[in-house]
């Protein structure tokens, strides 16, 4: 039944929109393929993710709406999670956007939400996205607070060809302590022309004190209202995801 439940509600959120005028944004399904070494053992997982993201005009402002829900299976159990954000973002200038946002992680898994809120800014070149974050996240069942700075550069080497990469830096704060965490990596994404189909690649690292995280990901995303840049221009392209890869690694 939850299952049932989280992929209703995504498909609610995810296509609804599409038909709104001006509307632009994406629907994908992902697979990923986490793993760690524990204690010399490696431990991995399978993670099938569908997530979309519209932005929509509201006045002066922008509202975004992203989420996901994801599917794992991992030590012989299966659980289904979900992640919602909303932004709310300006033009300032002809080529910086900022703004704010709220997200909640852990959806359907039984437990609290995970709270996150913070402020974002984007900055538009001709042929690049530069992205920067900086947020609040809280977690009542862990008991624990993470402070988040992070950043992303994404370059279109040709129209229907991005590639990024992102790097953010994590303090968790719990009742042993706190730790410092890093969370990078890179990613491409290759729209096929004369379609709104496109295909996409990653890899991430997640450094939480003496684990690492390494998750391999592959995607097909069909776009709306605009191809790549023109998500990213619209505030399409916002999201949690350096937030997002953390919280998976604990």
């Amino acid at each position: 039944m939850k299952t049932i439940l989280l992929a209703s509600a995504a498909a609610a959120l995810f296509a609804a929109p599409a038909f709104a005028q001006d509307a632009v944004g994406s629907v994908g399904v992902t697979y990923s393929n986490p793993s760690v070494e524990i204690a010399g053992d490696d431990y991995d997982a399978d993670v099938w993710t569908v997530d979309g993201a519209v932005a929509l005009p509201a006045a002066d402002w922008t509202v975004t709406l992203n989420g996901a829900v994801d599917y794992a299976k991992a030590f012989g159990e299966e659980d289904v999670t979900g992640v919602a954000a909303a932004h709310l973002t300006k033009m300032w200038t002809a080529d910086v956007r900022a703004g704010a946002f709220v997200a909640a992680n852990d959806i359907g898994s039984g437990n609290d939400p995970i709270w996150t809120v913070g402020a974002e800014a984007q900055k538009y070149l001709s042929n690049a996205t530069l992205t920067g974050l900086v947020a609040y996240t809280t977690a009542d069942d862990v008991d624990a607070d993470i402070w988040t700075v992070g950043g992303d550069a994404a370059f279109y080497v040709m129209p229907n060809l991005r590639l990024n990469a992102g790097v953010s830096y994590n303090n968790v704060d719990f009742d042993g302590g706190d730790v410092d965490a890093w969370t990078y990596g890179v990613g491409a994404e290759y729209e096929i022309e004369n379609t709104p189909f496109s295909v996409g690649a990653s890899y991430t690292r997640a450094d939480v004190d003496s684990i690492d995280v390494d998750t391999w990901s592959l995607g097909l995303r069909y776009s709306f209202g605009g191809g790549l840049q023109a998500r990213d221009r619209a505030g399409a392209g916002l999201g949690v995801s350096s937030i997002t890869s953390l919280l998976s690694a604990f």
